[in-house]
């Protein structure tokens, strides 16, 4: 429990922040997004190296808070219909970035000598992709408003259901030896329910607030929260990370529906603070899981699934982009965006390491769903790939802007890079 702000913790903060600002300084200067940086600080700064920085309630508490408040930003600055209408895509996108790194995840898994359930449930592990991290990423790079944003979003959220489905289908495998079709199609009900709920009260209930919404007393900012609360909580109902919520949240506030100074107030404070103080906490605070130990099958298993979990993503997803006749390299920079992980996995992985030590506890089991070797190989891929994903993102990106006829995508990109990042 967080009692109180006790001097550690503030000087923790300060550690952090001030690695984050220099770290995040030096990354934009050589052409890189801020949060690169701000993963190399929490390298840096906490257990895996220099041990100056440890994971602690509050710290992890503030972080939590970064990634929901920087989530509701990236609902404001996207346009819920651009999402609907690259909903296809999208689909795509996500059906061949979760197919491929599972099928990839699992025969790694398996040659390792790893088990069935094991090899599944790592298969999956490697599929996720984790929309906070993107939302990140593509606001610094300014592809948030771009077509292809759109399309890495609203795949990042429709591989998240996907993972939602698949952990259900898993556990109960695990569990009883076989799929719980009930209870299956009870969690698609419960997603569906809560997309058809967002969607009319976006449309029809909310705006009759926003209209009348002023700032007096930042009242505009307060109402944001409730809604973006209360969207979480029905997320976390539906079986869905509330992040998700918080980003639905924030596609309700847009300039249509509601004053101008008013939009700005409410963009400007969730803005601050999140990209200004807690958003580098949250992406420090993911190198503070990371734990490595000098084996040669631990060290050969982790390399081999991270390329696999890299590889699977940029196939799996450029494919399932070029299949609605996109170009190779604009299949690259959706690819590219969907290959960083972040915290969702983890949190699926200690979900199944609880799971498995109840399981083994009562003898329904006898072999761990995930060992500490493949649970260790998951949050290493994890901090890989959300390192490599904005320098790739970047690389891929510029590529594709290189040819003489430009994509639409390249016109919005370079048109939002000449504008200050606020």
């Amino acid at each position: 429990m967080l009692d109180m702000i006790t001097p550690e913790l503030i000087i923790n903060l300060l550690l952090i922040l001030a690695g984050a600002w220099v770290c995040g300084s030096i990354a934009q200067r050589l052409g890189f997004p801020v949060m690169l940086g701000e993963l190399i600080a929490g390298l840096l700064l906490g257990p895996p190296l220099l041990g100056l920085v440890a994971p602690s309630p509050g710290i992890e508490l503030l972080a939590e808070l970064g990634i929901f408040f920087a989530m509701f930003y990236a609902g404001m600055e996207m346009d819920p219909k651009e999402l609907l209408e690259h909903f296809w895509p999208s689909l795509g996108v996500a059906l061949g970035g979760f197919v491929v790194p599972f099928v990839l995840g699992y025969g790694v898994t398996r040659i390792f000598g790893g088990t069935i359930y094991q090899s599944l449930f790592v298969g999956m592990g490697i599929s996720i992709t984790a929309i906070a991290v993107q939302a990140v990423i593509l606001q610094n790079m300014r592809i948030n408003r771009t077509e292809l944003g759109h399309i890495i979003i609203g795949a990042a959220i429709l591989d998240d259901i996907l993972s939602l489905i698949s952990l259900s289908v898993l556990v109960g495998l695990a569990k009883s030896g076989k799929i719980d079709f009930l209870n299956l199609m009870f969690i698609v009900l419960k997603v569906l329910l809560f997309f058809g709920f967002t969607f009319l009260a976006g449309h029809y209930v909310f705006p009759r607030f926003t209209r009348r919404l002023t700032d007096e007393g930042a009242k505009s900012f307060t109402f944001a929260l409730i809604t973006a609360l209360v969207l979480a909580y029905l997320a976390e109902k539906a079986g869905l990370h509330l992040i998700i919520g918080a980003f639905l949240a924030g596609q309700f506030v847009r300039k249509e529906i509601m004053r101008e100074d008013v939009y700005r107030a409410i963009s400007d404070r969730f803005y601050g603070l999140s990209y200004g103080f807690l958003t580098p906490i949250f992406f420090a605070t993911l190198a503070f899981h990371l734990h490595w130990h000098l084996d040669f099958h631990f060290l050969a298993y982790t390399l081999v699934l991270t390329l696999a979990a890299i590889v699977g993503k940029f196939v799996g997803s450029g494919l399932g982009l070029h299949a609605f006749g996109y170009r190779f390299w604009e299949c690259l920079v959706v690819a590219s965006g969907m290959n960083g992980r972040g915290a969702v996995e983890l949190v699926v992985a200690t979900v199944v390491v609880k799971l498995s030590e109840d399981l083994l506890a009562h003898g329904r089991i006898t072999e761990p769903l995930l060992t500490e070797t493949q649970f260790s190989a998951l949050v290493i891929m994890a901090f890989v790939t959300t390192l490599l994903a904005p320098v790739t993102l970047k690389i891929t990106a510029t590529r594709a802007c290189l040819a003489e006829e430009k994509p639409c995508f390249c016109h919005l990109w370079e048109e939002a890079r000449q504008r200050p990042f606020r």
